[in-house]
């Protein structure tokens, strides 16, 4: 692709006079970090929050920051746009800025490791979702216009080692601007970056650099080698092996349900009729996540360590849970609605519902959640041993909520209809996220049914766990969606809706006292405890299995 083509200014537009005569490129460079600046409105309100406008200090302090970021950005570019690469990796850095700064600014994200990481690993049907006009006007008037014009610009040609010379000066000249700028603000800088570690997150274009090198950098470290294999110990505990009849286990990964909203926790609205209805029923009110989006909460809660000494490079780079239940012979099965298993299935059985494509359920790239009950009778009757099967919901994944149910599930109204969460008001946006929570108790309810059914016909004993991969904003404190960093992320998004149920068969092999589980629900529990529970529930015997963990540990008859 001709790039100079791709960035020409119609014929009609002029250049003024000066900027028609060459430019040195450190020159360029740094006009070019004078505009991203602008980049930084979120960070700015952040640091400056709490401050009167009418204190000489304010100014002082602001300034201090304004002329930190605009070093920085010159460092960012001068150590990445050189030669012929000067404006074509410039042009995508203002592109860049421009969609980071559009998606911090509308949804109050911060654009760390982790939340780089959800984003790269999104399907197309879920990246479509987040690109509407708004993007498309950010993209438009603060990052291709503004690269056009930078294209215009002639550069001065100078010998390589002439050239090389006065970068490395303009770079030693912005990096003792940086450090002068640190030392006049010292105290509040340090104070800042020691009580507000996550703003750092906030300044753009650095923060997409530094978070694509993090996550680059640590995908190909980890696929440099093969995961640790772990539970190597794992056998088939006496419960196991003493069992007449087969046994399933289904455990629902929800996606993005928050336990506020959800209507067995006493939320204003019954979100959960359905659910309410189903005997047995025990429902965990207080439960935490591991982490605020999939990418970290999927592999976090297959893992025997959690949020309590959580270790990314760690879980990423060992087996998970599933692995475990196989390795002691129990059948596993991952049926995915969502956007993969984050590794935590890699090399087990998986089937994608999109591809199965069950009838009337599917389209656009998207299945409704109903879709992964498609043929489970079958495969329940058809069941021998020890099995969990894994579904993965597409649940309440934003920002498209109103997307995630049948129209006859549109109960709560007006529903936002819109893609763009900022066309709706808050009350229209709690509707639509509201109808989708119907919809996965519907979903929940069926299957439970389901599973009821198949234990009444003497054909296996049957059990399902729900539990969600972490929570939502809804627009309070002006934030959407999910993925702030832990440290500050709000508690909606950090406490989950999660519920049990058992056949009586199951819960009489397993000699599970369900009043007892039912008392240990009402005490919190976290992401944390899921490795342990199945663990203890599938009756596999591992060193791994932290009984204290495991819900059920406590609840079980002698």
């Amino acid at each position: 692709m001709n790039l100079s083509a791709f960035f020409a200014l119609p014929a009609p537009v002029r250049l003024p006079p000066s900027w028609r005569r060459s430019w040195s490129a450190e020159g360029l460079l740094l006009a070019i970090s004078v505009f991203l600046l602008s980049a930084n409105s979120a960070f700015f309100r952040q640091a400056l929050t709490g401050r009167s406008l009418g204190d000489p200090s304010s100014w002082g302090w602001g300034l201090t920051l304004a002329v930190a970021l605009l070093a920085l950005n010159f460092l960012v570019l001068g150590l990445m746009c050189h030669g012929r690469l000067l404006k074509p990796v410039a042009a995508l850095l203002i592109l860049l800025a421009a969609g980071g700064s559009h998606f911090i600014a509308t949804f109050g994200i911060y654009l760390d490791p982790s939340m780089l990481r959800n984003a790269l690993r999104t399907d197309p049907a879920e990246a479509g979702e987040l690109i509407g006009l708004a993007l498309l006007a950010s993209l438009l008037f603060k990052g291709v216009l503004p690269a056009a014009l930078m294209w215009q610009v002639p550069l001065r040609r100078l010998p390589f080692w002439r050239a090389q010379g006065r970068r490395a000066l303009w770079l030693l000249g912005a990096l003792l601007l940086l450090v002068a700028a640190i030392l006049v603000e010292f105290r509040p800088l340090s104070s800042m970056m020691r009580n507000q570690r996550d703003l750092r997150y906030l300044v753009t274009p650095a923060n997409l650099v530094w978070s694509t090198g993090s996550v680059v950098a640590a995908d190909l470290k980890g696929a440099a080698k093969p995961r640790q294999a772990i539970g190597l110990d794992a056998t088939p505990g006496p419960r196991m092996s003493a069992r007449t009849r087969p046994m399933r286990v289904v455990l629902v990964v929800g996606e993005t349900a928050r336990a506020a909203n959800w209507g067995l926790n006493g939320y204003a609205r019954q979100t959960t009729p359905e659910l309410a209805a189903v005997p047995g029923l025990i429902n965990f009110p207080q439960v935490s996540s591991c982490g605020t989006n999939t990418e970290v909460s999927v592999p976090c809660m297959f893992a025997p360590v959690g949020r309590r000494d959580y270790d990314e490079a760690r879980i990423r780079g060992s087996e998970s849970l599933l692995h475990v239940l196989a390795r002691a012979g129990v059948e596993v099965l991952w049926r995915d609605n969502q956007s993969g298993c984050k590794g935590v299935c890699d090399g087990l059985p998986s089937q994608e519902m999109v591809q199965i494509n069950p009838p009337g359920l599917c389209a656009d790239g998207r299945c409704l959640d109903e879709a992964l009950l498609a043929g489970l009778d079958e495969r329940l009757a058809r069941a021998q041993g020890s099995g969990l099967i894994v579904l993965h919901m597409l649940g309440n994944h934003g920002p498209s909520y109103f997307r995630r149910y049948p129209e006859r599930f549109a109960r709560f109204q007006p529903a936002c209809p819109s893609d763009d969460l900022r066309q709706c008001d808050s009350t229209a946006i709690a509707n639509a996220y509201d109808n989708a929570l119907l919809y996965t108790d519907h979903v929940l309810a069926t299957l439970i049914a389901r599973l009821k059914a198949q234990a009444q016909s003497d054909q296996v004993d049957t059990a399902m766990i729900y539990l969600s991969d972490h929570g939502e904003s809804l627009g309070e404190s002006n934030l959407y969606l999910h993925g702030l960093p832990w440290a500050i992320a709000p508690e909606v998004q950090k406490r989950v809706p999660m519920v049990m149920w058992f056949s009586d068969g199951l819960a009489r092999q397993e000699q599970i006292d369900l009043d007892c589980l039912r008392r240990r629900a009402a005490q919190p529990a976290a992401h944390d405890n899921l490795f342990h529970t199945m663990l203890g529930l599938l009756d596999v015997r591992t060193a791994l299995h932290e009984p204290a963990l495991d819900l059920l540990a406590g609840c079980r008859r002698s």
